[in-house]
């Protein structure tokens, strides 16, 4: 038995001075040191030993592996040595070369917009309110005087989850939660940014998830004519100092009376042209007193407080400020389109 063990010592050494990978060195590991291995093959016939022999070849046995574990060892961080210079050498990076531009992200337009919206109304003293896109149908509509059988639904086609669950048409039921949480106290000053969707087809001027803000302002005595104001200092902010509104009567079921507002064309001074159709004015947004159901419904007393409400496309404001002719160009991440607008 001796002398299979050192027959098997001296074919271990002699096959690992031929292995190049660290790969290489785990088989010969389980190859001859393994629980399957060559040496505990030759170990299982100790049994058939004398007493005396057994001490001796144990010791051989405990040499042999030592042998073999110690040049397991050495080949083993020799090959992971040269597979790392192997490595090295093949991913080298010549330092001299100029290193690739990094180019700066560019704010989006509508967040632009949406900013500079926030910013004039904040300036005005009005604070923002968010809240949930999956809307009720409460909030959605029958708080804002549209029951389940009211007719003016139809104008918004809705994506509905569940019968009582749909994704928000408008960012309107974040003023009568706003309403409710301050129970009955005034005044009232919000504005609520954010998305809204409405099954709608895509074309330059329609998408089926726009953006929207709302703004809402509910105290004792406010009239039509502070509508107005504000939103003549809105446009003036926006879009030029000497620009001008007007108010054309309209219908919307939350708000009475309802107006349509129109900024003169930023384009032509008012003058007429094509991007006005040759009036002068641009529509820009909707508006109107808040209907005395609304407020009655939010817990507030109409005969007491009186209020006024206004929304806008955020994207509509977008493509009249920078002149952009299709409202596809915000969602289709094309660098090129986005690249114009300077970076904040």
């Amino acid at each position: 038995m001796r002398e299979r063990l050192e027959s098997l010592k001296q074919e271990a050494l002699n096959e690992l001075e031929q292995i190049e990978s660290s790969g290489q060195v785990q088989e010969l590991r389980v190859k001859y040191l393994g629980k399957k291995g060559l040496l505990t093959e030759i170990l299982r016939g100790m049994g058939k030993l004398s007493a005396e022999e057994r001490p001796i070849v144990g010791q051989v046995a405990n040499e042999v592996r030592e042998a073999i574990e110690s040049k397991l060892e050495e080949k083993g961080q020799a090959a992971e040595r040269a597979e790392v210079e192997a490595k090295l050498a093949k991913e080298s990076i010549d330092v001299t070369l100029p290193g690739r531009t990094v180019h700066a992200g560019n704010r989006h337009p509508l967040n632009l917009v949406i900013e500079q919206i926030e910013d004039i109304f904040l300036g005005m003293g009005f604070n923002i309110a968010e809240g949930p896109e999956v809307e009720t149908d409460y909030y959605n509509f029958e708080t804002l005087n549209l029951p389940k059988d009211h007719p003016a639904r139809d104008m918004q086609d809705s994506f509905y989850i569940t019968e009582d669950i749909l994704l928000r048409t408008h960012t309107s039921p974040m003023q009568v939660r706003t309403m409710e949480k301050m129970q009955g106290q005034v005044p009232v000053k919000i504005i609520c940014p954010g998305r809204v969707y409405r099954r709608d087809d895509d074309d330059a001027t329609h998408s089926h998830v726009f953006t929207q803000v709302e703004g809402l302002m509910v105290g004792e005595n406010v009239r039509m004519s502070d509508l107005k104001g504000i939103l003549l200092s809105f446009a003036r902010q926006m879009f030029s100092e000497d620009a001008k509104i007007r108010l054309r009567p309209s219908f919307f079921p939350f708000t009475e009376p309802s107006a349509e507002v129109d900024v003169s064309c930023m384009f032509c001074g008012g003058n007429g042209c094509r991007i006005c159709k040759h009036t002068g004015w641009i529509e820009i947004l909707g508006s109107g007193m808040v209907h005395p159901r609304v407020l009655e419904m939010a817990g507030y007393d109409p005969q007491k407080h009186t209020g006024f409400a206004f929304g806008m496309g955020v994207e509509r404001i977008a493509m009249l400020k920078y002149g952009v002719d299709d409202v596809r160009h915000f969602y289709t991440n094309d660098l090129r389109f986005l690249k114009q607008f300077n970076r904040v």
